[in-house]
C-alpha cells in the first residue's frame, strides 16, 4: 500500500499572510488525520514563511499517523528533528531563499557531508530519506550513504506526463527498480496531482509514500479537505 502523506505548508501560508491563527495548522492536521491521510508532512524553512518551529512541536504529540519533517539539514534543523523525533526525516538541497524544492540532491558529490548526517538521524532511531532527482547514480548514492529510502523528485514527470506519460515515467521506473535493488525503501512527491498519480501507483506500485501538498490543498478549496483526501486516496487503489 503507497501511503498518502498531506504537507500543510499552504495551511500555514494562509495563516501567516494574517498573522494569527487562522487556519489553525494542527486543526488542519488532525482533520487530515480523520479524512483518511496516513502521514503528515511539514517543511519549516528558516525565515518561518510557512510552517513555524513551534508548529512542529505542537503538531508532534497529537499527530496519530506517521510525521515526516523535510528540509536542509542545517544545525538549527537538525536540532529540532533530534528533539521532535519524527517518524520520518526528509533531507533537501534547499537554500534558504528557495520558494520550493525544486531539484534533487547530487548524492555524489554530497556523499560525506550526507552520511554523517544520515548517521546522526539513524542514530536517534528516525528513519531517513533523501529528495534526489530520477538519475540511477543519484539513487544509488543515496543508498551508498546510509539513506533508508529516496525520494524521487516528480515535478519533471508531472511536466511531461499530458504530452507522453510512458515516456515521462521511464526514468522513474529505473531509479524505482534500483532502489528496490539497494534494498532501500521509495518516496515520491512534488506536482502530484488527481491527473497523475494514479499512473504512477500504476506503474510503480511499491512506492511507499507520496508526499502531496499544493495540488491536494488548492483542490480542498473546491471539493473540501474530507472530499478532496479521498479522492487521493482513490488514486492509490
Amino acid at each position: 500500500m503507497t501511503r498518502l502523506s498531506v504537507n500543510i505548508n499552504k495551511v500555514a501560508t494562509i495563516r501567516n499572510s494574517r498573522g494569527e491563527n487562522t487556519p489553525n495548522v494542527v486543526e488542519a492536521a488532525i482533520n487530515c488525520e480523520k479524512f483518511g491521510a496516513e502521514g503528515i508532512t511539514v517543511h519549516p524553512r528558516p525565515d518561518e514563511r510557512h510552517i513555524k518551529r513551534q508548529d512542529v512541536y505542537d503538531l508532534r504529540p497529537v499527530l496519530k499517523t506517521e510525521f515526516n519533517i523535510e528540509g536542509y539539514p542545517s544545525d538549527d534543523f537538525i536540532d529540532i528533528v533530534l528533539q521532535v523525533k519524527p517518524h520520518q526525516v526528509t533531507l533537501v538541497p534547499d537554500g534558504p531563499d528557495q520558494i520550493t524544492s525544486n531539484e534533487g540532491w547530487d548524492t555524489k558529490m554530497h556523499l560525506d557531508f550526507l552520511k554523517v548526517v544520515l548517521n546522526r538521524f539513524s542514530e536517534a532511531g528516525i528513519r531517513t530519506s533523501v529528495f534526489v532527482d530520477p538519475h540511477p547514480e543519484m539513487v544509488e548514492y543515496a543508498a551508498k550513504a546510509g539513506a533508508d529510502r529516496v525520494e524521487l523528485y516528480t515535478e519533471p514527470y508531472a511536466k511531461g506526463y499530458a504530452e507522453d506519460r510512458e515516456k515521462a515515467i521511464a526514468p522513474y521506473v529505473e531509479c524505482a527498480n534500483i532502489a528496490r535493488s539497494c534494498g532501500i525503501g521509495l518516496n515520491a512527491g512534488h506536482d502530484l496531482s488527481l491527473e497523475n498519480l494514479n499512473y504512477l501507483y500504476k506503474t510503480i506500485p511499491w512506492i511507499d509514500e507520496v508526499s502531496i501538498g499544493h495540488a491536494l490543498i488548492s483542490d480542498a478549496l473546491y471539493m473540501g479537505l474530507e472530499k478532496t483526501i479521498q479522492e487521493y486516496k482513490n488514486c492509490l487503489r
